[in-house]
């Protein structure tokens, strides 16, 4: 049984007739008569009988109506719920962010959701391959998620995509590295280096990847690190050379690593939001957009 046969079962018992039924729902009689039919096909009682030229509810029938008003109320009071649920603006809203991004923005994101009445952002830490953040989607109201301009665009049938930065990866050397001097280098520049990289799927494996292809020679990788400060400290050790992302982990290279900009490949990656849709109706959402959206765009023109 339907919800909507439900409300003409209790719209019958109220009214008296199918004529006045159809009037109240703004439906032709027929169509009245066709959903009571459906109904009573799943029911074993009659719901209705003849009283002279109307037709009235049984004693089933008034039972059934009570209880399709029962469901009906809840129904109501459930939109109600969920209504004042998207409207309110100080809703926690969960944020889940992969670790760069994390340290870079949580914090800045924190500061401008700090006015009186503002959503309640619970932060989460996610370092995932690129193409497993679409799925953080079902646990969390927003996922900051990245992915190389080469590689598939997220699923738009399953996640509301907002872009937020379009972040360079740096090759980072030490300080006193011959390659220091340039201002920018290319691949050809790197062959025969020592490495420190992340893991498979991850940005700057990606871009390390590249530069080999362009290059022609196999790199040598010492480290599969993650974490762009034990990256960072690694190549001010002068041993090994890494990649770095310029807005995100930028703070993570002190005085005896210096970034240069890399020529010749394709060496950005997309940092965006993922929701799910129906997240992006919350009015508490919406204003955690808006507030990353801001502190993004002063982290990448600082």
């Amino acid at each position: 049984m339907e919800v909507h046969q439900l409300q003409i079962l209790r719209e019958l018992g109220d009214l008296g007739s199918v004529k006045a039924v159809a009037s109240a729902l703004y439906v032709t009689p027929s169509a009245v008569s066709q959903q009571l039919a459906l109904l009573q096909r799943n029911i074993d009682v009659p719901l209705t009988r003849k009283e002279g030229r109307n037709l009235v509810l049984t004693e089933a029938g008034q039972v059934l109506a009570a209880a399709g008003a029962a469901v009906i109320s809840s129904l109501a009071a459930a939109r109600s719920a969920i209504g004042a649920f998207q409207e309110s603006a100080t809703a926690p809203v969960s944020i889940a962010g992969f670790h760069s991004v994390g340290q870079s923005l949580f914090a800045p994101l924190l500061s401008k959701l700090s006015f009186e009445g503002a959503p309640l952002p619970q932060f989460f830490d996610e370092d995932v391959a690129q193409q497993d953040f679409p799925a953080l989607s079902a646990r969390y109201d927003l996922v900051l998620a990245h992915r190389m301009d080469h590689t598939p665009h997220w699923p738009a049938d399953r996640v509301v995509v907002t872009p937020l930065a379009h972040e360079p990866l740096d090759i980072a050397l030490p300080a006193g590295h011959p390659l220091a001097d340039r201002e920018t280098l290319r691949p050809s520049d790197l062959v025969n280096e020592r490495w420190v990289v992340s893991r498979e799927g991850f940005s700057p494996a990606d871009v390390l990847g590249a530069i080999s292809a362009v290059s022609g020679a196999a790199p040598n990788i010492i480290h599969r690190i993650n974490d762009y400060a034990t990256v960072a400290a690694l190549v001010a050790s002068g041993d090994v050379i890494g990649i770095i992302p310029r807005y995100t982990a930028g703070a993570a290279v002190g005085d005896n690593v210096v970034l240069r900009g890399l020529e010749g490949i394709a060496n950005r990656r997309r940092i965006d939001l993922l929701a799910r849709p129906e997240s992006m109706h919350r009015r508490s959402v919406q204003l955690v957009v808006q507030a990353m959206r801001e502190a993004m765009a002063e982290l990448t023109n600082h």
